[in-house]
């Protein structure tokens, strides 16, 4: 996922000098807060997971006008895919919580059968949250969610572009949650670099690749685990026998939903040149019956978020050939770019090199569904892979021989609204993975623990020296995997 610039980061990982952090009160308040072990009952959990579906509840229309002013977004986009995947969020996390924290018991060998096996989920500490700002609540929230459940102390860092949900989110979400165990930080790239340069129990961090490198350069410092959610180009495959506008529709709409700026929207089209020339006038009868004649004027199409992101879009267009949208269609009043396909594109290009994340839309020609998979196993491993085709082979195909974090068959992204599927990266798309139960085990610790009774000593001599031919076939036997069997 792109959009969170992190620079001048102080040597990461280092200490700050004291007296010149402003950080450093706040931290200790959460780590002391953690201390006394307020956020361990479950009934402390659950009562901020409320308060935070209260916040939706009440808030929603002031969220629906910030996410308006700082993406243009419509109520049904924001509901679709800011408050819906909230809500669902906490009240799953409500609904299960007890079941997540309970003690999981484990398997055990004949030699350890009076022991308790068993794994404790345990709080990290002081978590850090950095959200980005294409999906401000939604990005912000859901970790969040999975932080609360698993009753960590934390600091959320926002992204400072999405300026209006920043501040509702910094003014306030506080209000509904213990202030005692719960930050807000705002500010850029500086204030991002300093919150960096402490330890941290955990750290969650979604955008982009470079950054995410940044971030798991300072975390490494003091070993602290992190969660990355990356993004980069994902590919979408259309076979050569599917229905020309049923793909268009649905690749239209999930690459232009929130003006392209999804870090699991489709980034490129692979198909034949056949296909392409049936996709062309179906892409452009998918967008004007979605946008209108005029899509600047449509109340369902986004915006840029900011100038530089908007400039670098310009830049991208001069790629290939323009075959729908282009540099004539776009508006720096506005941050407008027309929803636009590219053909004819090289694969040394700008455009095909660097995650696009706006409304911009390539086409590669490939001959072949191997053609195609070679393609795609070649760059970096992506967030999201799409197949399309009425052939069930080849969609298996594609899924047998590639790796993503996602795979998606003959659809966009509604995997999203799925907790009980992870949303998670591999190798430069990401590391770890959230959603659901999925979040809670992330912010947990899963500690392994076995408990021996006292006494019963009589009944351990036979695994002490020395050691006979038959005492040790009998301690073999006892640990064999055969006898990893009893809870």
């Amino acid at each position: 996922m792109s959009g969170k610039e992190v620079k001048g980061v102080r040597n990461p990982g280092s200490e700050p000098t004291l007296g010149m952090d402003p950080y450093a009160d706040t931290l200790r308040r959460l780590r002391e807060a953690f201390s006394t072990g307020r956020t361990r009952p479950a009934e402390f959990r659950a009562a901020q997971l409320k308060g935070l579906r209260r916040f939706l509840q009440e808030n929603k229309q002031l969220l629906q006008e910030v996410l308006a002013q700082d993406l243009h977004k419509s109520v049904f986009d924001a509901d679709v895919s800011e408050f819906i995947i909230c809500q669902n969020e906490v009240d799953l996390a409500l609904q299960k919580l007890h079941t997540w924290m309970k003690e999981e018991y484990v398997a055990k060998s004949l030699v350890l059968s009076l022991d308790s096996a068993f794994i404790r989920k345990e709080r990290l500490g002081l978590v850090l949250i950095i959200a980005p700002w294409n999906y401000p609540v939604h990005l912000t929230l859901v970790p969040l969610v999975g932080a609360l459940a698993a009753g960590n102390c934390m600091v959320l860092k926002r992204s400072e572009l999405s300026k209006g949900t920043e501040k509702v989110l910094a003014e306030v979400l506080p209000r509904y949650l213990d202030q005692s165990c719960f930050a807000v930080v705002l500010g850029g790239p500086q204030e991002t670099g300093q919150l960096l340069e402490h330890k941290f129990d955990h750290i969650f961090f979604t955008g982009s690749p470079r950054v995410g490198r940044i971030v798991t350069a300072a975390a490494a410092k003091h070993l602290t685990p992190v969660t990355l959610e990356l993004g980069g180009k994902n590919p979408c495959y259309v076979d050569d026998d599917c229905d020309p506008q049923t793909v268009a529709n649905r690749v239209a709409f999930f690459r232009h939903f929130n003006s392209g700026q999804t870090c699991v929207a489709p980034d490129y089209v692979l198909c034949s040149p056949d296909t392409q020339e049936r996709l062309l006038p179906a892409l452009q009868s998918a967008i004007t019956r979605f946008y209108g004649d005029d899509p600047q004027s449509s109340p369902s199409l986004g915006r840029i978020i900011s100038d530089k992101h908007f400039q670098r879009f310009r830049g991208l267009l001069g790629c290939g050939r323009v075959a729908i949208g282009g540099q004539s269609t776009t508006d720096d009043s506005e941050r407008y770019i027309a929803p636009t396909v590219l053909v004819d594109v090289q694969e040394t290009e700008p455009v095909m090199q660097e995650e696009i994340f706006g409304p911009i839309l390539p086409i590669m020609n490939v001959r072949s569904l191997d053609e195609a998979i070679d393609f795609i196993n070649h760059g970096e491993k992506p967030l999201a892979l799409y197949a399309f085709s009425n052939s069930k082979q080849v969609v298996t195909q594609m899924l047998d021989r590639t790796s993503s974090g996602i795979f998606r068959g003959n659809q966009g992204f509604a995997h999203m609204s799925l907790p009980s599927l992870p949303l998670g990266g591999v190798g430069n798309s990401g590391m770890g993975r959230y959603h659901g139960k999925f979040s809670f085990d992330t912010f947990s610790h899963h500690r392994a623990s076995l408990l021996s009774p006292s006494g019963l000593e009589k009944l351990h001599e036979f695994r002490y020296p020395p050691y006979t031919n038959l005492r040790q076939q009998l301690i073999g036997w006892a640990l064999g995997s055969h006898s990893c069997t009893l809870l």
